[in-house]
């Protein structure tokens, strides 16, 4: 559930209403959220049809067939590569468009902001934190913190797509942040990942603002 955080304000998504939720957090702006419910609705639901509606004006202006068909190509792959986030925990997924402007830049910078579920052995808090990042080989310049959400680790990974995927040959590098649960039977991980990886220090200043405001208790009825 999140809440969007700018300069000047601070927007409330309807999401904080849910009942159901179990995680709040604020995310900063330049980031926008996709909703993985209605991109990723079963055929003939009202997600769905809401989907094929915001979809059909974008088909329309198309020039020709071929740039039809196009589009429709990019939405499915990105189906399939949310629908994959899904299948391992994923809840949350936005995307982030932020000026490089350190060393008199100007070119626009893309992320990846998720959030995951992961259910874990019971064990103390700290312990599954710590647990997370040095059981998984490759986590570097490990952090350990205390903050009002509870204990947690904030690490990085740089990973290299496979040779055969298809897929540019661009390091990426993974900010993750591992905060267990109170219930001490999972934990959550909030990660941004980027191929701009001499930006490491502002991604990771990035997660560590977004983890700051995290909460496994409804902070308006904690407030009231």
């Amino acid at each position: 559930m999140s809440s969007t955080v700018s300069s000047t304000a601070i927007i409330a998504h309807e999401s904080l209403q849910d009942p159901y939720a179990e995680l709040w957090f604020a995310e900063p702006a330049g980031f926008v959220s996709l909703p993985l419910t209605a991109l990723l609705a079963d055929p003939e639901t009202p997600d769905a049809d809401r989907l094929h509606a915001a979809a059909a004006p974008l088909l329309a202006a198309a020039p020709d067939e071929m740039a039809r068909q196009r589009f429709i190509a990019l939405l499915a792959l990105g189906q399939r590569m949310l629908g994959a986030l899904r299948e391992f925990g994923t809840v949350h997924c936005s995307v982030g468009l932020h000026r490089d402007d350190v060393g008199g830049g100007a070119r626009p910078l893309l992320s990846l902001f998720t959030i995951t579920w992961r259910d874990t052995a019971t064990a103390p808090r700290a312990a599954t934190a710590a647990r997370a990042v040095t059981e998984s080989a490759g986590h570097r310049h490990i952090e350990y913190l205390e903050l009002p959400c509870g204990p947690l680790t904030i690490s990085e990974v740089l990973r290299r797509p496979a040779p055969d995927s298809g897929l540019p040959q661009l390091p990426l590098l993974q900010v993750h942040a591992h905060l267990p649960h109170p219930d001490c039977k999972r934990l959550v991980v909030l990660t941004i990942s980027s191929t701009a990886v001499a930006r490491r220090e502002e991604y990771r200043a990035l997660l560590r603002g977004i983890v700051e405001t995290v909460r496994f208790e409804d902070p308006m009825r904690v407030a009231a």
